[in-house]
């Protein structure tokens, strides 16, 4: 009998929960510093978090068995990463978590229209809807 909540669902799920509480938490670290300083911090906490579970499994391998190719899209993928949190704590210094979180999660209409372009995924027109829907329900989360 196949599961009804697959394993990817759950990582995701648990994505999301932290990706929360990276808002709320992030809202009230930030206040009364520089949005670069909180965000500088944030990444330390995640370097070290990181090399100790990739320390704790085992998951070394030497750098130079890594392909050129992973090596660029790992590095553009942390630099916009970067940017990204860069952007996300500015406007958490400015705005609401509750406006800011959801015009974050505009990602996902991004990551499927990328998706499509660069990476040749197939969305159906449900996809296509429920991406939509997603879209129109930031614009009505952002207008308040």
């Amino acid at each position: 009998m196949k599961s009804v909540i697959q394993a990817w669902q759950l990582w995701a799920l648990g994505s999301a929960a932290f990706a929360a509480l990276t808002a709320i938490f992030g809202k009230i670290g930030v206040a009364g510093i520089s949005s670069d300083l909180a965000t500088f911090i944030r990444t330390i906490v995640i370097l070290v978090l990181i090399a100790a579970i990739v320390q704790a499994k085992g998951a070394w391998q030497p750098f130079d068995a890594i392909s050129r190719q992973t090596w660029i899209f790992l590095v553009l993928s942390g630099l916009a990463t970067g940017a990204s949190w860069l952007c996300y704590y500015r406007a958490l210094q400015l705005a609401d978590a509750s406006r800011v979180a959801p015009i974050d999660k505009l990602s996902v209409v991004l990551v499927a229209v990328f998706g499509v372009l660069f990476l040749g995924e197939k969305l159906n027109w449900q996809n296509w809807l429920g991406v939509a829907f997603i879209a129109a329900g930031t614009v009505l989360v952002a207008l308040r």
